[in-house]
């Protein structure tokens, strides 16, 4: 609130003179309400609340971005569509401030607090309102050059067994990703299947990392590993055995009374959508 500590108790030493009650019982450690404080802050939490939504729907209609998001959000897509933009989102909507709450699995985003969640689109629940934010998407399989030398290349999905394949585990549930994968042609079935490796992760960063390395294959979602693809760090293989998926989303609970901050946030990352964003 850019208010010093010695300010602060000043100002709460003037508020109990005047009203001549002791609100707050203070040692050298702790500071703590005291019952009349606490029937003080019980009454007059409705009234703060109902200015702090007063002023916020004043914003709201001037059409001034303005207020906290809180944004339930994968590590991937953080880093891959809302990291690289940072600057430029401040510098246009000053007056909003983003709280990124990381977390692998779907998020009930009510419950847990939040005003937006990103995941993937066919993971969604049909309730939501969602807007893709990224481009369609596919599962890539990579490997380094120097363990693919080594070795070599597998042609079907059967051929992983022969391989060290970095696995991850997700934090939420503790399962294990099992990879998948879509029949060639044109009516291909999805399927998934386990792979084994020596080493088990929970974060993309991780994994990547060690496949750069040349411990092993992994599988991720495209958007993740353009950069090393890009300069031949990784090599991408069983391209015709390619999972595409949809994109990621931001979905929230409902369009109605949507605040000017939400609307801008959307618009900023559908705006970005179609730019390559690589860590």
């Amino acid at each position: 609130m850019g208010v010093s500590r010695a300010a602060l108790s000043q100002n709460l030493k003037a508020l109990e003179q005047e009203l001549g009650v002791r609100l707050i019982n203070r040692t050298t450690r702790h500071m703590s309400l005291t019952e009349a404080g606490q029937q003080l802050f019980d009454t007059l939490r409705p009234s703060l609340g109902e200015i702090e939504s007063a002023i916020r729907n004043l914003g709201d209609a001037l059409g001034v971005p303005s207020g906290l998001i809180r944004i339930n959000t994968s590590r991937l897509a953080a880093k891959a569509l809302i990291e690289p933009h940072l600057t430029e989102f401040y510098a246009r909507f000053p007056k909003v401030a983003l709280e990124l709450v990381m977390a692998d699995g779907l998020s009930n985003i009510i419950a847990d607090g939040c005003d937006a969640g990103i995941r993937l689109g066919q993971a969604l629940a049909e309730h939501v309102v969602a807007v893709p934010i990224s481009p369609p998407l596919s599962m890539a399989v990579v490997a380094s050059p120097a363990y693919l030398e080594r070795y070599g290349t597998p042609k079907t999905p059967a051929d992983l067994a022969a391989h060290n394949c970095i696995n991850y585990r997700f934090a939420g549930s503790g399962a294990l990703h099992d990879w998948d994968f879509t029949e060639p042609g044109k009516n291909g079935r999805h399927f998934t299947q386990a792979v084994t490796g020596s080493l088990t992760v929970n974060d993309d960063g991780c994994m990547t990392r060690a496949a750069l390395q040349g411990l092993g294959l992994m599988q991720i979602v495209d958007i993740a590993i353009q950069r090393p693809l890009a300069e031949g760090r990784l090599v991408r293989v069983l391209h015709d055995w390619t999972y595409h998926h949809a994109a990621f989303c931001l979905y929230v609970s409902s369009r109605e009374q949507m605040p000017a901050k939400m609307r801008a946030l959307i618009d900023f990352l559908v705006e970005k959508r179609g730019e390559a964003l690589p860590w």
